[in-house]
């Protein structure tokens, strides 16, 4: 299992502050030194399990907040905002982050407030290329959980398991909670009577209907998302409410993300989806056989394997049309910053997958950091198309989508034997987060030089590259 350290310093120094604790007086009721408190606040030692529990049953305080609630959404979220082009030319690293995470929390919550209306709200040129502010402060609380939701997966489990007592087929076992429970009726009904809609909820003839432009593991999905709105809507708008959205918008996308993710929590239990993820060594291929769900059900549920004492490898998921824009970015615990650039690097092969759409792409790569990572990319279809969501996309046929996924190479040894092999014998591509961010001076694929750079020329020679500037 991945044993990512967890380094909440200045939430647990807002802790012992809001309760009016002194070091001494804290560290005595965690049975710890005074000094490894400081250095606990100082992010300087991890937080254990064992102090996590102790903080939980003596402070009455829920440990998942120490990720949740840090300045700016943590270091990495505030390492995502200074991956933005306008800092390009300074040097900024984690653990500068780290320390003023420590020093000064509320300027760092400052700076990322200024930042992230800046730029929903800044000049045409950032509008142009920005995501929606109500997308954008979806994101960010997102990944402030790093996209686990312990208590919703917990409640989605035990449904999981009620539901296979009452039926091995898991959409017969759905349907009839649906009609028994709720007296809602699942019905099937053709594209000319649905043509622009995937389902809706017709209350008045108590049906749930779907177009049959939805292949199975959609409406299974569908289904399982109505039973979520139905019987856990009081935990899901207790969780946006906590997010304190001032936008209306991004309030309700959080919850259509939230019901979206116990869907997927109830087709691949968290303990059994788990155990095949091990078993398979991740193998994309059989756990779609084995759960019944498509390859970005799958892709996004691999992001969320989180759970203290279980945890997954720490995989992220994107999801890019055929223009290189992207819809979908989840990093969950994978601290890939190239991902959350909003720009592609043709240089990736999830930007070829459209050329080989029945393939999955298994590249190597390294991000500017040095960090290599193994990734896995493939194409879908839109749910509107004839083949289904989950068949691969043809050139000229309709809404298509390049899913993406990826984890660090080290973890390559728990994959399965071609994933591995890829990653231990393959050279690495050297991929960035997008022209307008990426500093390497050798790319000859480059686009457009990095913002915030100074072009230099010689009259002598030309490079390869197409760009030449001042590195550093």
């Amino acid at each position: 299992m991945s044993q990512d350290k967890v380094f909440a310093g200045a939430a647990l120094r807002r802790l012992r502050v809001s309760r009016k604790l002194s070091q001494v007086a804290m560290a005595e009721a965690l049975s710890i030194s005074a000094s490894y408190l400081n250095l606990l606040e100082r992010n300087q030692r991890p937080l254990t399990a064992r102090l996590m529990l102790a903080l939980s049953e003596r402070f009455d305080f829920d440990p998942r907040l120490l990720l949740a609630d840090e300045p700016g959404g943590g270091v990495e979220a505030m390492m995502r905002r200074f991956n933005d082009p306008q800092f390009a030319d300074l040097s900024v690293d984690r653990q500068r982050l780290a320390e003023w995470a420590v020093s000064a929390p509320e300027l760092m919550q400052a700076f990322a407030r200024l930042h992230d209306n800046w730029a929903g709200q800044g000049s045409e040129q950032v509008a142009a290329t920005a995501v929606h502010p109500a997308i954008g402060l979806v994101r960010r609380e997102i990944e402030k959980w790093r996209n686990y939701f312990g208590d919703l997966d917990v409640a989605a489990e035990e449904m999981a398991d009620e539901l296979r007592l009452a039926n091995s087929d898991l959409y017969a076992a759905l349907t009839e909670r649906l009609r028994s429970k709720h007296q809602i009726m699942v019905r099937v009904l053709p594209v000319e009577i649905l043509p622009d809609h995937l389902y809706r909820l017709d209350m008045h003839a108590r049906q749930l209907q779907m177009s049959e432009m939805l292949d199975t593991s959609s409406r299974t999905f569908r289904t399982a998302y109505m039973i979520a709105q139905l019987e856990m809507r009081e935990q899901v708008q207790a969780l946006a409410a906590g997010a304190a959205f001032d936008n209306r918008g991004a309030e309700r996308l959080f919850q259509r993300h939230l019901y979206g993710y116990i869907a997927a929590a109830i087709i691949m239990p968290y303990g059994r989806f788990l155990r095949a993820c091990e078993q398979t060594g991740y193998d994309i291929a059989i756990l779609q056989r084995r759960f019944g769900a498509g390859l970005e059900e799958i892709a996004h549920r691999l992001t969320t394997l989180q759970r203290v004492g279980e945890r997954g490898l720490p995989f992220f998921m994107v999801r890019v049309d055929r223009a290189g824009q992207f819809s979908k970015r989840y990093s969950g615990a994978s601290g890939a910053g190239f991902v959350e650039s909003g720009s592609g690097c043709p240089l990736w092969s999830l930007h070829h997958s459209f050329a080989q759409p029945s393939i999955m792409q298994v590249q190597l790569v390294e991000s500017e950091d040095g960090k290599q990572w193994l990734t896995l990319s493939r194409t879908v279809k839109g749910n509107s198309s004839p083949s289904g969501a989950d068949a691969p996309a043809m050139a000229g046929e309709g809404p298509a989508y390049a899913i993406g996924i990826g984890v660090a190479a080290e973890h390559a040894p728990r994959l399965c034997a071609h994933y591995a092999d890829v990653a231990q014998n393959s050279r690495a591509m050297r991929i960035g987060p997008g022209c307008r961010s990426c500093h390497r001076t050798d790319c000859t694929q480059r686009a457009t030089p990095p913002a915030g750079k100074t072009l230099t020329f010689d009259d002598r020679a030309r490079r390869a590259a197409p760009f030449s500037f001042q590195a550093g």
